[in-house]
C-alpha cells in the first residue's frame, strides 16, 4: 500500500499560482497618433509663406548634340527624270547623218541628226522660182497700169476741148480699172507664192533634228540610213525616234508609299535621301508632291 500510494504522488502534477490579469490601456491613447497627423497636416495647409515647388523639363530626343530627329517614315524608290523626250524629227524620212551616242552631252537648239531633204531641197527651189515668176508679172501688171493711168489723163483732156468722144474715154477708164484687178490680183499670188517659200523653207528646217532642251542622250534609238517617222506610219521597220534625252538637272526621288502610312507624308514636308552607290551621302530633299494613285 505505502509502495502504491508513494507511486500516485509521483504522478501528481504541480500547479503554479495564477498571476494577476494585466490592466487594458486606455482607448483615448490610442487616438493620439491619428490626432498628432491631423494637426500636423492642417499646421502645413494653413501655412502661407510657403508653396509646393514644382519643376518642370521638356522631353527631348536621346541622342547627342546634333542628332538627327527621329524618322517619320523610311521608303525605297528610284531616281528619274521629270523632264526627259523622245526626240525625233517632224517629218517622215531617212536618217543621213546621226551626231549623238549614248552619254553624250548636249545644249539646247544644238543638231542631233540630219533627215534626207533632197525633194525638200527641190520643192523649196520651185517655190522660189514661182515667187520670182509672180514678182515679174506683178512688175509687169504695174507698168501696164502706169501706161492705162497716163492714157486715161490724156483721152479726157482730150475729150473736155470735144476731140475725142465719150466711147473712147469710157474704153481708157475701163483699161486703167482691169490693170488695177489685174494688179490686186498678182499681188495676192505673190504673197501666196511667198509662203509657199516659206513652207518649203521650214520643211527643209524641220529635216534637222535639233535638241529641245540640255540634256544627256540615255538612248540611241537610230542609225544612219533607217526611216524615222514622229506617228510610226511606215510599219514595224520605222523608227519613232533617233534617241531619249533626258535633262540632268530636273532628277527627283519616286517613292512608293504604303497606303497605311500616307498621313505621315505632306507636301513640303523635310526628307532625306541617300543613294545606294553613295551611302554616306545625305542628300537633303522636300517633298514635292504627293500622287494618290
Amino acid at each position: 500500500m505505502d509502495d502504491k500510494s508513494a507511486l500516485l504522488r509521483s504522478l501528481k502534477i504541480e500547479r503554479e499560482p495564477l498571476k494577476p490579469a494585466s490592466t487594458p490601456m486606455p482607448r483615448w491613447l490610442l487616438a493620439l497618433p491619428v490626432l498628432a497627423l491631423l494637426l500636423g497636416l492642417a499646421w502645413w495647409t494653413l501655412r502661407g509663406d510657403t508653396a509646393i515647388a514644382i519643376h518642370t523639363t521638356t522631353a527631348r530626343l536621346v541622342g547627342g548634340p546634333g542628332a538627327a530627329p527621329a524618322s517619320v517614315l523610311d521608303a525605297s524608290g528610284y531616281v528619274v527624270a521629270r523632264r526627259q523626250a523622245t526626240v525625233s524629227s517632224k517629218l517622215t524620212g531617212k536618217v543621213m547623218e546621226l551626231m549623238i551616242e549614248e552619254g553624250s552631252r548636249v545644249q539646247e537648239g544644238q543638231i542631233l541628226a540630219r533627215i534626207d531633204d533632197t525633194n525638200i531641197r527641190t520643192q523649196l527651189e520651185l517655190a522660189r522660182s514661182q515667187l520670182d515668176a509672180a514678182r515679174a508679172q506683178l512688175t509687169e501688171v504695174q507698168v501696164q497700169l502706169a501706161e492705162a493711168e497716163r492714157n486715161l489723163r490724156r483721152t479726157r483732156e482730150l475729150a473736155e476741148r470735144k476731140l475725142v468722144s465719150q466711147a473712147a474715154l469710157d474704153t481708157a477708164q475701163a483699161e486703167v480699172d482691169s490693170q488695177r484687178a489685174r494688179l490686186r490680183s498678182t499681188q495676192l499670188n505673190v504673197t501666196v507664192a511667198e509662203r509657199g517659200v516659206a513652207v518649203q523653207a521650214q520643211q527643209l528646217e524641220d529635216a534637222i533634228v535639233r535638241a529641245p532642251f540640255t540634256g544627256v542622250i540615255t538612248v540611241k534609238n537610230a542609225q544612219p540610213g533607217e526611216m524615222i517617222s514622229p506617228l510610226s506610219a511606215g510599219g514595224a521597220g520605222t523608227r519613232t525616234g533617233i534617241g531619249t534625252l533626258v535633262d540632268m538637272e530636273s532628277l527627283e526621288v519616286e517613292v512608293d508609299v504604303n497606303e497605311n502610312f500616307i498621313n505621315r507624308v505632306q507636301d513640303g514636308q523635310q526628307a532625306e535621301t541617300t543613294l545606294n552607290a553613295y551611302p554616306d551621302w545625305k542628300i537633303p530633299s522636300t517633298v514635292i508632291a504627293v500622287i494618290p494613285t
